[in-house]
């Protein structure tokens, strides 16, 4: 039998797990009576860790939260994911939590096992990280639309747009996407009655938030769907659907979630969705997958690939003596 130190530990650690223990469930974990169990719950309490208990037969004990954060007990695998975390979150696109993450970080590699510590640090040493130039968003921020999503409250902020127009929005929140670059809003937009995305970084905040709002729907195929949707095409003026003469994995090796989509056919073939600034940009963009396609839209496109064709013809020299061609209108 453990040790009773030992045993609050092992005690401890099962009660962070997110779930209900009954006494009896515990009792067998820790080989030791209910009696014992209850015993070392109470010494838990009076260590400052708030063990909720339910009664009846349905009920059970659960760890709750308190006035102060107590000791967490990580396994193996729980422990290097952190570390991953923190140090990703040190030179991410996150602004005002790298130094809280370095702080962090250090303090969770002291107390590290030998055997995980070099994990980490074989992590660490083996990887750069490259530094953006894109736009940050405020930790502050991120956690008041998490916690406006949680709550389902109403969120009002100032919105600068690609153009530099500037609108004011009331929205509900649905949830926070990220593609690893930057971070976008997925809410219903009260005044356009519909669903909007947002980008983290061009919202202004008024805080504190609105009013609770009656749970919703989600948009077509949820949160991320609808931000991928908004992403990659949505957010520019040229939007083009193409039929790609190669498998979906094979595309998707060339498309980012905030690029485009990519949807599998069948007999090798894929419908890519993508959306771009130019008809310029969609040509040479196609043409460098390398495989067949076939537009089945907008039809501005279709013929602007006629243009493109003629440009690098000439550009090859084959085309010498070809009159100019005059680009399409709305390039």
């Amino acid at each position: 039998m453990m040790e009773t130190s030992a045993r609050l530990l092992r005690l401890l650690g099962l009660l962070q797990v997110p779930r209900d223990w009954t006494g009896p469930a515990l009792a067998e974990r820790l080989e030791v009576d209910v009696r014992t169990v209850r015993r070392d719950v109470d010494k838990l309490r009076t260590l400052g860790y708030p063990v909720h208990s339910t009664p009846g037969t349905a009920g059970g004990y659960r760890l709750g939260a308190g006035a102060a954060l107590p000791p967490l007990l990580l396994d193996d695998d729980e422990a290097v994911a952190v570390a991953v975390g923190l140090r990703t979150a040190a030179g991410g696109s996150v602004s005002g939590i790298e130094e809280t993450s370095v702080r962090a970080l250090a303090k969770l590699e002291q107390v590290l096992p030998n055997r995980l510590r070099r994990r980490v640090a074989a992590l660490g040493t083996a990887t750069e990280t490259l530094a953006g130039r894109g736009p940050t968003v405020d930790a502050d921020d991120l956690s008041a639309l998490a916690a406006a999503c949680r709550d389902r409250e109403r969120v009002r902020f100032d919105y600068v747009a690609g153009d530099g127009g500037e609108t004011r929005r009331i929205v509900e929140p649905a949830g926070l996407v990220h593609t690893g670059r930057r971070w976008y809003l997925v809410a219903w937009d009260t005044d356009r009655d519909d669903w909007r995305t947002f980008r983290v970084d061009r919202m202004r905040l008024k805080l504190p938030a609105g009013p609770r709002f009656p749970p919703r729907d989600p948009p077509e195929g949820g949160v991320a769907a609808h931000a991928q949707r908004g992403i990659s095409s949505g957010a520019y003026p040229y939007r083009a659907r193409v039929v790609m003469q190669a498998s979906a994995e094979q595309v998707g090796e060339w498309v980012t979630p905030a690029s485009g989509t990519v949807t599998d056919l069948g007999d090798g073939r894929c419908e890519l969705v993508l959306g771009a600034w130019t008809l310029d940009s969609l040509g040479v963009w196609l043409g460098a997958f390398g495989v067949d396609f076939q537009v089945l839209e907008p039809p501005e496109l279709i013929e602007h690939l006629d243009v493109l064709a003629a440009r690098f013809a000439r550009a090859a020299g084959s085309s010498g003596n070809a009159p100019p061609v005059t680009p399409a209108a709305g390039r």
